[in-house]
């Protein structure tokens, strides 16, 4: 059997999305496992009424972040293949048929990309393409092309039971303990395939503020992923501070001449330009533009945060993630 495992924490309207999507999947032989974390306003209810339509376990416990739901939803699942999903994600109904066949020919872990629904806010489609666009990430969220080498997130991603209790689940991480796993797994031996079949409608966040955080927290991440592991740190990982940086240095050396901001027009034109065109929408091209800068500078500041803040004046993780910018 195949086990998902979804954490949820305030978000009853996102867990019914998913489990609607869920219960029309073409494949079956899966239950789910939702593990409520600390929220103010639970999903019970939402999970009773597909109690019928699906097999699924609804589990409460006390606030701890999605790492630790994770692992105990984890320890509570009946299968012997684990699926992770964020409870913000919709599945389309071939996806359960993709992962089955992955389970049977072997595949020890996996992860699928994500993407933007058509019925999304354009500040959704948006925010969606600054995580997923080569020119903002590299493709290296399971993109055709990528800078780095693919690793799986937990926003949907799977490992047999045995792997995953073998490297010890999640790690207590504030942020990036997704990536942590990952890379926990492949120093075991075992490859993540990617499965791009496996694709979910990922609804992140609307607000520019609550982006911001999240990739600030996901640069600042990236140092302490490198503590932990050694040799981890890639090219591409610095890009979103050397942005950030050359950024800076164009708008200070703007005032000396206007050319110094032909950089930035450039970024400018090219993500509006290709937004628009994957996007068939003008507005979300626009807005494209203002979710990629958000997007870079944010994960930028946090990498030369916890640069200055881990390599520099020796902190530890847990005071890399204090903050007074939010």
């Amino acid at each position: 059997m195949i086990s998902i495992v979804v954490p949820v924490y305030n978000r009853p309207r996102e867990v019914e999305e998913l489990l609607e999507s869920l219960s029309r999947q073409h494949g079956c032989g899966f239950e789910v496992v939702v593990v409520e974390d600390g929220s103010r306003v639970d999903s019970r209810a939402v999970v009773e009424r597909y109690a019928d339509r699906l097999a699924v376990s609804y589990y409460v416990k006390e606030n701890g972040g999605p790492g630790p739901a994770r692992n105990y939803g984890a320890e509570r699942a009946k299968g012997d293949f684990l699926i992770f999903l964020d409870s913000d994600c919709i599945v389309p109904p071939a996806y359960m048929d993709a992962v089955s066949q992955a389970v049977a020919s072997g595949v020890e872990a996996f992860g699928g990309p994500d993407r933007a629904d058509e019925h999304f806010t354009p500040m959704q489609k948006a925010v969606s393409y600054s995580m997923t666009s080569f020119f903002t990430t590299g493709g290296i969220r399971g993109g055709k092309h990528k800078l780095d080498r693919f690793i799986p997130r937990s926003f949907n991603m799977g490992v047999t039971k045995e792997v995953f209790e073998r490297v010890g689940g999640f790690a207590p991480m504030r942020f990036g303990e997704d990536i942590d796993l990952s890379m926990r797994i492949i120093e075991t031996g075992v490859s993540p395939r990617l499965l791009p079949e496996a694709e979910v409608c990922h609804k992140r966040r609307t607000n520019l503020r609550s982006f911001f955080r999240q990739v600030y927290f996901s640069g600042v991440a990236r140092i302490n992923l490198a503590k932990r592991h050694p040799g981890s740190l890639k090219a591409v990982h610095l890009l979103p501070a050397a942005f950030t940086l050359g950024s800076l240095l164009c708008l200070v050396m703007a005032f000396v001449h206007p050319a110094f901001l032909l950089p930035l027009a450039l970024a400018t034109v090219v993500w509006f330009v290709d937004s628009s065109l994957r996007n068939r929408s003008l507005w979300v091209g626009l807005l494209s533009v203002v979710t990629s800068f958000v997007q870079l500078w944010g994960y930028g500041i946090g990498f030369l945060v916890g640069v200055w803040k881990r390599l520099v004046l020796k902190r530890s993780e847990a005071e890399t993630y204090r903050t007074d910018f939010f």
